[in-house]
């Protein structure tokens, strides 16, 4: 997906919930920090997305622009509707959303996960293709292992052997990356 890809369905997402604000909290919300991310971390034909006002309106959007809809026939993307409860985040992620706005979305508020929280979201669910995101933010310099450490301790959701996992595994991406 691209950034301008990702303008498109905030666009499409806002119109069809009527709402003015939706915030991006899968791998795609990398486009908010970085428009030109590496090739690697855009693979993902989804953008998975929620507005804050209402989540419920989730499933409209996933209804209408999701996955086999004729808006992913047509375009090779979709939104996927998706929760705040569905990524496991660090305390304060609302404080650090990015914002992607303008003329593309016609000023429809697309609020994309800072990259840190991102990538504990990614760390804490844990699938190959989310270890292998994380590998990639960490080869590619776009996150640092110092403010990742120092948030793993907020994700108050986790217990003390998943956040103890999830530390190991940031240690290992960085060692891997030679940082």
């Amino acid at each position: 997906m691209t950034r301008i890809q990702l303008e498109h369905i905030i666009r499409a997402a806002g119109a069809i919930a009527n709402v003015q604000d939706l915030i991006i909290i899968g791998s795609q919300a990398v486009l908010g920090q970085f428009p030109d991310a590496p090739r690697e971390l855009l693979v993902s034909n989804e953008a998975e997305a929620f507005p804050p006002s209402d989540p419920a309106l989730s499933e409209l959007i996933d209804g209408s622009i999701g996955e086999g809809s004729p808006f992913q026939r047509e375009f090779g993307y979709y939104a996927h509707g998706v929760d705040e409860t569905t990524a496991i985040l660090p305390e304060g992620w609302h404080n650090r959303l990015i914002l992607v706005t303008g003329e593309n979305t016609r000023l429809v508020r697309g609020w994309c996960l800072e990259v840190h929280d991102l990538a504990l979201a990614k760390y804490a669910a844990g699938p190959e293709k989310d270890l292998d995101f994380t590998k990639a933010l960490a080869r590619h310099h776009l996150v640092t292992r110092e403010t990742l450490e120092q948030r793993i301790d907020s994700m108050t959701a986790l217990n003390a052997e998943m956040r103890d996992r999830i530390l190991q595994r940031v240690r290992g991406d960085f060692a891997d990356a030679g940082t």
